[in-house]
């Protein structure tokens, strides 16, 4: 069903100047400092890290965060290294990975829906993706979920790559829609539309979610760090749920708790931002947080074989684990 695509390289060589699991001390005694790839800017959609740090569950563990707000790929690869030991990836980037033979595994889950939406203009008669043929597209880049959710859309409308045109905007997607100069963007479903809906546009979302259930966004570890220090990885899966249930029962205080992360908060919209917050929260509620869906890796392995980005089934059992999840 699913046609060719040119996979995703994750070789660019990448300087060092200091290892992320360096120890420190402070009044608590020693901790492992982390330098975390985020994969995105400063957002309220951290908040489970941030409220994670402000709640002292990192500092329990025996971690101190450093965020890292750069790249999603430049985390894999960085892991994948063992020059880092965590990042903070889509689902995706974990079979692109182990496609090439980087030796990664995802090690809990936090989105159990794929987070990506299209966003289009009301009046641009985008209602079904079917209808996304002919358009010009603007998102971030040709990588990451923004990328793979957009194709993963299109191919299960039966469209190709070469039935849109794509254009790399940056993480600029309200601004240039908001100016006329996208009609139709990639975003997460808990940002640009709402921001958009905000700033009064009427516009049309399309979740990929809605379409095709997929690994989502999640913790990434090296083998290497999960084969020398277990309990490592264990600490901070565990820190972080923490946060991350913190942050599902207590929405208000986790928004507050963010403010001294995300660089101009005092002048950000409250509503929109509480807003964003809330609907990121639906995406993360589970049972059980943490648990990878077994399935919804089957979907996305498949996704990719189709879209001719990776070359055979592999192991998703390393892959992918739910033995460090609570």
């Amino acid at each position: 069903m699913l046609k060719k695509l040119v996979l995703l390289m994750l070789g660019l060589a990448i300087s060092l100047s200091a290892c992320g699991g360096s120890q420190v001390q402070n009044d608590a005694g020693a901790l492992t400092k982390i330098r975390l790839p985020m994969g995105y800017i400063a957002n309220i959609q951290y908040a489970p890290f941030y409220a994670a740090i402000e709640k002292g569950y990192f500092k329990e563990a025996g971690i101190e965060i450093e965020f890292d707000y750069s790249f999603e790929t430049d985390g894999v690869k960085l892991v994948g290294a063992g020059e880092l030991p965590f990042a903070v990836v889509s689902g995706e980037q974990v079979l692109l990975a182990r496609a090439q033979e980087v030796p990664v595994t995802y090690v809990a889950a936090w989105y159990q829906q794929y987070p990506i939406s299209v966003i289009a203009k009301s009046d641009a008669g985008i209602v079904t993706p079917q209808d996304l043929k002919g358009t010009t597209i603007g998102l971030p880049g040709l990588f990451g979920a923004n990328y793979i959710g957009l194709r993963a859309l299109l191919f299960s409308a039966g469209l190709s790559e070469a039935d849109v045109t794509l254009v790399e905007v940056g993480f600029n997607q309200v601004e240039l829609f908001a100016a006329g100069k996208q009609n139709i963007v990639v975003g997460y479903a808990a940002n640009e539309p709402i921001q958009l809906k905000a700033q009064g546009f009427d516009v049309t979302e399309l979740r990929v979610a809605d379409s095709v259930q997929l690994a989502a966004n999640g913790l990434l570890a090296s083998e290497k760090i999960i084969a020398e220090d277990p309990e490592l990885v264990r600490a901070f899966v565990g820190a972080f749920l923490k946060g991350l249930k913190f942050t599902n029962e207590n929405p208000d205080e986790a928004y507050a708790l963010s403010a001294t992360y995300i660089p101009n908060f005092a002048d950000l919209d409250e509503k929109v931002q509480k807003e964003i917050l809330a609907t990121s929260i639906e995406m993360w509620k589970a049972e059980r947080l943490g648990y990878s869906d077994p399935q919804a890796w089957e979907n996305m392995q498949t996704i990719l074989l189709e879209m001719g980005l990776i070359p055979e089934n592999m192991d998703l059992n390393k892959a992918f684990t739910n033995s460090f999840v609570p």
